[in-house]
């Protein structure tokens, strides 16, 4: 008999034996396979669903599955039809219902239900290309903004519309827009701070300039109303910085409860990042000494309570950054991580752990050093991981083993690299060892702690994703072909294998968002080079794995965050908790499309709770809050600089932080403060002296040059940094303005300093060898070496030149084989600031890069003079070339010289039929050269010379040389039109010296205003009778059209009468003043005038019939309305600099002895003496920024009977003092106690109008006690647009201005083609037949005269729609005929009824009303009748070809005759815009000229 226990034991053990496997069953997952016939792009899962979307990556249709790709079909338009077409698609980031279909043709798609249907909207446009095609609206998803281009042939610009329904209706947005954004970006922005009302429909816009200029003027402006409101046309401009407004508008964007703006000034690659948290107030973050560049920062996955940024701190080859983390408002970024890993792209080695705070990954180059010094050199990458938020990273470890996994910089795969929302569960691929090894060398590794323990998951490198909230991991071999995919149950412990139908190489493997589901998709092909390979999508299903559902004991309570000491960590007031399956648990969760949710266990405030409040910022040591300004004392206190006050501790608790307060930390209490460090320091207001600094250079008597490096608006710090070298050739650098000097090369013998054209942070500076340093960072750093590929040339011409947009691009011109007879100058380019040199050409004398932004493709587009076959013996050569002259064209075969100004390429090469003169080519675009036409009545037979001036208004001014004798120089000054081939003469006799420079000066920051000397005595000069050229001073306000003398003062500095008077402030030619010009200066950057200082000018001279040639004649002159009217400010010469955009003036004896200076604080209403020295000292020059924005001045001079006379002396001036409060400005206002609107006048125009508008600017009042702290243009508005004059046309081309102001076609000269148009644009329905004027791009003009559009044409093919868009409709026909009819019946009753037969008489006082009954009386019917008769018969004969035409219409439209509804507007693009914004009116004697943008350049080119 069988035991009873033994009988229970089989049965049990035949149970457990028939039982099938607690891990899966045994077919493993279902796996459907669809071939397709192209690759799949842009593919996703609608969130919490197994619907899928993805492009065709050829045929550009949508296909969409149902069944987590199961099966597939194509999306078709809403009635059936044909296939979407589409251009992009775009899943809605916070609406897991909908997503959108761009189109290619206008037509728009959207689903609101997971595609299940779509919905088509219209919108005539091209989706950007530029910015993001979509913006979201973060609480409402119904509203988006749609961007995208509006086109017309090749011309494009940018459009934005709006949509509050889902596109039910769609409106456009303001014109002249770059892009647009939602204020609310995302869901959490301004959540619970109660803002919704004001915010909800905010609208952000980046437009254009109020004077725009390339990459530096555009705005940021927003609006509540879409700018539909009166008076919100334009919208309201963000005051991002201290409530004003910021120019230089790049990007915004939304992370998370922020929203942040980048902007960057000219001038500098140095962003400024403004971060708002209710966008309204905004504050400019803080990197401490770091600084954020162009595309060298990276915004990084953030939390809800702080932003991550890294910065790039190498150059963009060597790839290294650092990570900052912001405190909770996102205003200061502390350090938390040096050398992270990035690449090229700007992608960073840096992962938050999916849904458990404080656990991030990162990637650092551990031998850096090596890395900076020379970037050939490989880098040893190893990762970091951090469980405290970032404060502290520790290595990743396997057992005693270092772990390093690659990242984001080499990730091979969709979505998130390592972590998904399965809780704790990490993989990565790489390998153990000191540093990251090749992706294909690398292994399978995985987590299920959060990164605290790894282990080896499976050999080789994989791609893999989580499933059923990690209860299942796949993998597939990444590492060639494969058929075969790994799957574990059990947090990777254990692995089984399942097969694919076929070998293929893996591309994607996906699933849901949330990691919930158990389908996952894996994209592969058969080849790895894309070319007819078979692409296929699987379908791999696990449900069928299980057959049971986790129960309560199959999970954990996982703490998401240890301590050091493996306990529950504390974060942002709390412990964080999952409920986790258990890694063997036999059961699958199951729980599809539902997230898990975290588990949060309170904890007592501590320190690290708290964060530094608004205006503090963390000490050295980190340990306490310090302020970053002065506080201001409570009202009341503060009396006395011992007494102290309770105030803020410096520390306030992180918004959001849920930490308990009871028990807990109490830093943000207020706490004892010293009145000492408060505003004003318990003392009275500023009122004292002006502090003083003198510094003296005992190896050197004098200076031989120095330069400023300006910080722009965008940049970070407070120096005012000062480049000096010596007489002696040694380098001294001063960052406080001169009151310390520090020598960054000491012993060096530095023998020229080049600071950088187009970068106000660089410079260079050369040895007397091949030797030479750099700086991109105003010297704040140690100077960095290089090695020039060969000497300076020897012609004294420019040895390096700059890239206006890339920095680091140089060529090197210089001399080769001068040991020999054949010393010649070769041509070199760098592209990495000189660490390597290319030979660009041999035997140039010059060579340039000409890149503009408006010049089509010309960023590698060189120019250089050569010697023809290299022979020096020949002519020089004119080449331009796009490929470094492996390829080139040659202009021209025998040139003199070329000048690169603003827009225009000028070239002066010998005249083919008089080699004794020149001929002046011009050109654009920098490939087709006109000839300069110069005007009939500039008598120059023989061109000997010209000097390109000023071009900033986009037409050349030439100076064209009439007479180039010693000391009796003198020429012709004549303007371009907009392309620079046709010249007008502005104005005879202007004064030149020697040297080919010339006596003209732009007025910096008013439109069209300029100074010239001009000879007065030319007939004397040119019979032989003088030898001593007498100059007049004059000026124009409507750029070059008209000239006349400047008014003089009425009397002296001294109250006194001049020797000579005028009436009503008008100059005579025997009494005006007349000023020391440009050919006279010892510096030609001490200009009359400033471009922040608007209005502003002074001078030297005197009053009388001519300039005195005697400069101890002269006295000192200031203008306070642009030249207008003139005061007399000193006796004797004086040196003048404008400070705080002339709110300060400061002047100084000119080479006299003396102890004092002057200044004054209400532009020249008063002066104040004030001294600066014990001792007499002879100033040669005073200095201060070239933006002329700074509070302090330099002194340049040396001491009189000391004993240190032989020395160079410096002082330095600081009147931050006089002042203790910044002016307020009210951008929306304008107007109040501290600022004014000022309008330039125009004394030749009654309305003041130039370019189509009247400007009003910002200018502090006279009066106002504070400083304007502003380094922004001062532009408020263009406060009015002028009606259309002759004045905002120019002569189109081909004509030339008549002397009764019209334009008439050059005599043998052909019309323009006015049908180029149609061809250029095949869309194009008319064109304008030529009138011989041209509107002016820049002239904002409204209605009025329209000289360029008066006879239109039907492009061929279009005449149709021609007909219909100017013809007249049904209704038009309708009122053409009744209207009238009605009209003669009504005249004719009018004559009836009034008629008194007296055709052609006057009658005055007598009765007209008396009736006289004769034939032709108003009673007689021959009289009436035939009125009325008459008028009907003409109305109708008018209005019979218009029904005939209205018929051919309706019956053409009903039998489809000949229609093709064409439809295209002319939009242009900003860079089409650009391209034509120069275009420019000649000057007509009888009309005031108009002129464009800022002054841009100062310099004078002679050629």
């Amino acid at each position: 008999m069988i035991p009873r226990w033994l009988l229970l034991i089989s049965v049990l053990l035949l149970a457990l034996l028939s039982q099938p496997g607690a891990a899966k069953k045994s077919g493993g997952p279902r796996i459907t396979e669809t071939k397709l016939d192209h690759d799949p792009n842009n593919l996703f899962y609608f969130e919490d669903s197994d619907n899928v979307l993805y492009i065709e990556s050829i045929t550009r249709h949508v296909r969409c599955s149902f069944d987590a790709g199961e099966t597939w079909a194509v999306v078709k338009t809403p009635d059936g039809g044909d296939n979407i077409k589409a251009f992009n698609l775009w899943q809605h980031p916070y609406d897991r219902n909908k997503a959108y279909i761009l189109g290619e043709a206008g037509t728009h798609w959207i689903t609101t239900d997971q595609a299940k249907t779509w919905t088509s909207f219209k919108i005539d446009m091209i989706p950007s290309m530029i910015h993001l095609p979509m913006s979201f609206h973060g609480w409402d998803s119904s509203k988006v903004i749609i961007q995208g281009e509006q086109c017309a042939g090749f011309h494009c610009k940018e459009t934005s519309y709006y949509t509050v329904d889902d596109f039910k209706t769609v409106a456009p947005l303001r014109d002249g827009i770059f892009a647009c954004s939602w204020a609310v970006g995302s869901p959490e922005f301004a959540k619970d701070l109660g803002v919704a009302a004001e915010i909800g429909n905010r609208v952000l816009c980046i437009v254009p300039g109020l004077k725009p200029l390339f990459g530096g003027g555009s705005r940021l402006v927003y609006s509540d109303s879409f700018f539909g409101k009166d008076g919100d046309e334009d919208g309201v401009e963000v005051k991002l910085q201290a409530g004003r407004p910021v120019s230089g508008i790049l990007n915004t964007a939304a992370v998370k409860k922020f929203l942040l703006v980048a902007a960057r000034s000219q001038g500098t690659d140095e962003l400024a990042l403004y971060v708002s948290d209710d966008a309204r107030v905004w504050h400019r973050a803080e990197f401490g000494n770091h600084r954020l560049e162009e595309d060298a920062y990276t915004i990084l996955e953030s939390t809800n309570y702080s932003i991550q940024v890294d910065v790039l701190t190498t150059g963009r080859d060597k790839g290294m950054g650092v990570l900052f983390t912001s405190n909770s408002n996102g205003t200061y970024f502390t350090r938390n991580i040096e050398h992270t890993n990035r690449n090229p792209m700007g992608l960073v080695d840096f992962e938050k752990i999916a849904n458990i705070q404080g656990i991030v990954l990162v990637n650092a180059v551990d031998n850096w050093e090596a890395v900076e010094k020379d970037s050939r050199e490989p880098k040893k990458v190893v990762s970091r991981i951090s469980f405290d938020d970032g404060r502290t990273f520790q290595p990743l470890t396997m057992g005693d083993k270092k772990l390093n996994l690659h990242s984001v910089t080499a990730f091979a795969n969709v979505g998130r690299v390592f972590s998904s929302p399965a809780p704790g569960l990490v993989m990565g691929v790489g390998n153990t060892g000191s540093h990251l090894e090749d992706y294909l060398k690398g292994d399978l590794f995985v987590s299920d702690d959060a990164g605290v323990t790894w282990r080896k998951a499976l050999d080789g490198s994989h791609k893999y994703e989580f499933g059923d909230q990690g209860a299942v991991i796949i993998a597939v071999e990444d590492d060639g072909k494969t058929d075969k995919i790994r799957y574990s149950i059990d947090h990777g412990k254990e692995w089984e294998t399942a097969e694919l139908p076929q070998k293929i190489y893996p591309r994607l493997l996906t699933t849901t968002p949330d990691s919930t589901s158990l389908k996952f998709l894996l994209v592969g092909s058969t080849s790895n080079d894309n070319s007819q390979d078979t692409v296929s999508i699987y379908s791999i299903d696990f449900n069928g794995l299980h057959e049971r559902k986790c129960e309560k004991d199959d999970f954990e309570k996982w703490p998401a965050r240890l301590d050091e000491k493996g306990e529950p960590d504390c974060l942002m007031g709390h412990k964080q908790y999952y409920r986790r399956r258990k890694a063997n648990a036999d059961c699958f969760i199951d729980e599809e499309f539902k997230n898990p949710d975290p588990i949060f266990e309170p904890c007592k405030c501590t320190a690290d709770d708290f964060e530094c409040d608004y205006n503090f910022v963390r000490s050295e040591d980190r340990k306490s809050c310090v302020p970053a300004v002065a506080l201001a004392a409570p009202e009341g206190q503060c009396r006395n600089p011992d007494d102290t006050y309770m105030g803020p501790s410096g520390w306030r608790l992180i918004p959001g932080n849920a930490c308990q307060r009871d028990g807990g930390e109490k830093l943000d209490d207020n706490v004892k403060r010293p009145c000492g460090d408060t505003t004003g320091g318990g003392q009275p207001s500023a009122d004292g002296p002006v502090s003083t600094s003198k510094q003296f250079f005992d190896s050197a008597s004098t200076y031989d040059e120095y330069y400023y490096l300006e910080r722009q608006a965008s940049s970070s710090g407070t120096d005012e940094t000062i480049l000096m070298r010596t007489r002696n050739d040694e380098l001294y650098v001063s960052h406080d303005h001169g009151e310390t000097w520090q020598q960054p090369v000491k012993g060096e013998k530095i023998v020229q300093v080049i600071p950088h054209p187009y970068y106000s942070d660089g410079a260079f500076f050369l040895t007397d060898g091949k030797k030479g340093y750099w700086t991109v960072d105003r010297v704040q750093s140690p100077l960095k070496s290089f090695e020039t590929p060969a000497l300076p040339n020897q012609e004294q011409l420019p040895v390096l030149i700059f890239h206006p947009k890339y920095k680091d691009w140089l060529i090197w011109t210089g001399a080769v084989d001068c040991n020999t007879a054949q010393c010649h100058s070769n041509a070199w380019i760098s592209k990495n600031r000189g660490e390597s040199w290319e030979l660009l050409l041999r035997y140039v004398r010059k060579c340039e890069f000409v890149y503009r932004e408006d010049r089509v493709d010309s960023a590698d587009l060189v120019f250089c003079e050569q010697f023809e076959n290299e022979n020096q013996k020949n002519p020089l050569q004119l080449l331009s070339s796009k490929s470094w002259f492996t390829e080139s064209d040659v202009h021209f075969k025998d040139v003199i010289d070329f000048a690169s100004m603003a827009e225009f390429i000028v070239v002066a090469a010998r005249d083919k039929d008089n080699r004794e003169s020149l001929k002046a080519s011009t050109s654009v675009d920098g490939s087709v050269f006109a000839a300069a036409e110069f005007p009939a009545n500039l008598q120059v037979p023989v061109q000997k010379a010209y000097t390109v001036l000023d071009s900033s208004t986009h037409a050349v001014f030439l100076h064209v040389t009439v007479n180039n004798a010693a000391n009796t120089a003198y020429g012709s000054l004549v303007k371009s039109n907009s392309n620079g081939t046709s010249y007008v003469l502005s104005l005879n006799g202007v004064n030149r010296n020697d040297l080919g420079y010339v006596d003209f000066e732009k007025m910096q920051g008013l439109e069209g205003v300029a100074v010239v000397n001009t000879v007065g005595n030319l007939v004397a000069i040119e019979s032989g009778k003088a030898n001593q050229k007498k100059l007049k001073t004059m000026i124009t306000h409507n750029d070059g059209a008209q000239w006349a003398l400047l008014p003089p003062p009425a009397k002296d500095a001294n109250n006194k009468n001049f020797g000579c008077s005028v009436k009503d402030n008008k100059p005579t030619d025997k009494c005006a003043l007349h000023l020391h010009g440009y050919t006279e200066r010892r510096d030609p950057r001490d200009t009359y005038s400033s471009g922040s200082a608007i209005g502003l000018m002074m001078g030297v001279g005197n009053v009388g019939e001519y300039l005195s040639a005697n400069m101890d004649d002269a006295d000192t002159f200031l203008t306070r309305d642009g030249g207008i009217t003139w005061k007399a400010v000193k006796k004797g010469r004086y040196m003048w600099e404008y400070g705080d955009a002339g709110s300060v003036i400061v002047i100084v004896p000119d080479s006299t002895p003396t102890k004092s200076l002057f200044y004054s604080t209400n532009e020249g209403d008063s002066w104040t003496e004030f001294q600066f020295s014990d001792v007499q000292m002879e100033i040669t020059d005073i200095s201060t920024l070239p933006s002329d924005t700074s509070k302090k001045f330099l002194l340049w001079g040396r001491e009189v009977d000391s004993d240190r006379s032989n020395k160079l002396s410096t002082v330095s001036l600081d009147f931050s003092g006089l002042r203790d409060k910044s002016c307020q400005l009210n951008e929306d206002l304008g107007e109040n106690e501290d600022y004014y609107l000022w309008k330039p006048r125009h004394p030749l125009q009654d309305n003041n109008c130039l370019f189509g508008h009247i400007e009003q600017y910002h200018r502090r009042k006279p009066t106002a006690e504070c400083w304007n702290d502003w380094r922004e243009p001062h532009v408020h508005s263009i406060g009015m647009n002028c009606t259309c004059t002759r004045a905002d046309y120019e002569c189109d081309y081909n004509y030339e201005p008549q002397s009764d102001g019209s334009c008439a076609l050059v005599p043998g000269l052909p019309k323009p083609n006015a049908m180029a148009v149609c061809k250029s644009n095949p869309d194009q329905i008319e064109y304008w037949e030529p009138t011989g004027y041209r509107r002016i791009p820049l002239t904002t003009c409204q209605g009025g005269l329209a000289l360029d559009r008066i006879v239109s044409r039907p492009c061929p093919d279009h005449e149709q729609e021609y007909e219909e868009k100017h013809g007249i409709s049904g209704v038009g026909l309708f009122f053409a005929i009744v209207i009238p009819v009605a009209v003669a019946g009504a005249v004719g009753y009018w004559a009836y009824t009034r008629w008194d037969g007296k055709f052609g008489q006057i009658r005055l006082g007598e009765n007209v009303g008396v009736a006289t009954g004769g034939l032709l009386s108003r009673d007689s019917p021959f009289v009436a009748v035939p009125v009325v008769i008459i008028a009907g018969v003409v109305a109708v004969a008018q209005a019979l070809p218009l029904l005939v035409v209205s018929l051919w219409r309706s019956a053409s439209g009903y039998l489809h005759i000949g229609r093709d509804r064409g439809y295209a507007r002319p939009y242009a693009s900003r860079r089409s815009f650009a391209a034509r914004r120069g275009d420019y009116t000649s000057v007509v004697d009888d009309e005031d000229e108009l002129l464009g943008a800022d002054d841009l350049e100062d310099d004078e080119d002679e050629v």
